[in-house]
């Protein structure tokens, strides 16, 4: 349950949002305030009223002119739906005389052969409309999008290697099963309002965490989180050498963010530049702690675990490694 827990927080939930209110939108578009208008559209893809409209014309016009091409064409307008349609305006003539249909059967066999005015059973079966057409195919491409998009993230989050072993998610989550979590009780201090391990682990190179904070009574009080923030090196897997954590308070117009780094980008003056912006910069080191506050919230964040990778990269450039325990308290409480 906890790998599946984690696999849903890897996928891009603002980005599907976003498609399926631009999709809502573009059919409210499309079918309420601009729909589209269809012309011409061609007697095969007409409603079945108005095909035997077309077919009692076609009649009409041929007993007033009997020209062989006009009643053979009008007659092809109608595409596989003309001996269907045809039967049912000779059941119901409406006024149409008798003559006029043997005179039309005879010029139809007669040039198109004996089987012209026989359907069969996959002639019965009316075209569709263009509308039909449209939704249908709209709604095709659109199945197949989201199929792609869920198949891509499933072959990148849940693929295993040709050993059967599991991938970096399914151990980032046994690690942080395994990790014990800090008592703050026993210590004399208040429980934290949430508290959770998280871990990331080389070759989850999609790492980034969030977390909801709640209230006793449900209410939103905002959100945290911890992800990728600087990598170092070419080549796959990603080498991390800085994470990012972060603590979002509904009542802060601010985000409060330090950057957790690895010793050698912590010491690294072109890499500490670049990061400087986001935040205070920290040295991570085994169960030092981190503080971020905001108007009325506090983030303990404590390195449960680190591991350096031992890759041909410069001595403790990136994490092999790194368990976090994150724990929220509301500032009145602390």
């Amino acid at each position: 349950m906890q790998f599946i827990v984690a696999f849903l927080k890897k996928l891009p939930w603002v980005t599907i949002a976003i498609f399926f209110v631009g999709l809502l939108l573009g059919l409210l578009v499309g079918w309420g305030i601009a729909p589209v208008q269809w012309t011409n559209v061609p007697p095969s893809q007409l409603g079945t009223t108005y095909q035997e409209d077309y077919m009692r014309m076609t009649l009409e016009s041929f007993r007033l002119n009997s020209d062989p091409n006009f009643a053979v064409q009008r007659w092809e307008n109608l595409g596989s739906a003309a001996p269907q349609i045809y039967q049912t305006v000779k059941a119901d003539p409406r006024g149409i005389e008798p003559v006029v249909f043997v005179a039309y059967e005879s010029l139809l066999t007669n040039i198109l052969g004996p089987d012209a005015l026989t359907a069969t059973a996959s002639d019965a079966l009316k075209p569709l409309s263009p509308v039909v057409k449209y939704v249908l195919y709209g709604g095709g491409v659109v199945l197949l999008l989201l199929l792609g998009m869920a198949g891509f993230y499933v072959y990148r989050l849940l693929r295993k290697t040709g050993s059967g072993e599991p991938t970096a998610v399914m151990h980032s989550v046994e690690f942080s099963k395994q990790a014990e979590k800090t008592n703050f009780e026993s210590l004399g201090l208040e429980p934290p309002i949430t508290q959770i391990m998280t871990t990331y682990v080389l070759g989850d190179d999609l790492y980034d965490e969030s977390f909801s904070i709640d209230a006793p009574g449900g209410e939103f009080m905002g959100e945290y989180g911890v992800g990728v923030s600087e990598t170092i090196g070419v080549g796959d897997p990603k080498k991390i050498t800085a994470l990012e954590i972060w603590l979002f308070d509904k009542n802060d117009i601010k985000t409060a963010t330090k950057v957790l780094m690895s010793a050698h980008a912590y010491n690294d003056p072109g890499i500490r530049s670049r990061l400087e912006p986001k935040g205070e910069l920290v040295m991570l080191e085994t169960q030092k702690q981190v503080i971020l506050e905001t108007e009325t919230l506090q983030l303990l964040a404590t390195i449960a675990d680190i591991e350096y990778g031992t890759g041909p990269m410069p001595e403790k450039s990136y994490f092999e490694r790194v368990t976090l325990e994150l724990a929220i308290w509301p500032k009145s409480a602390s």
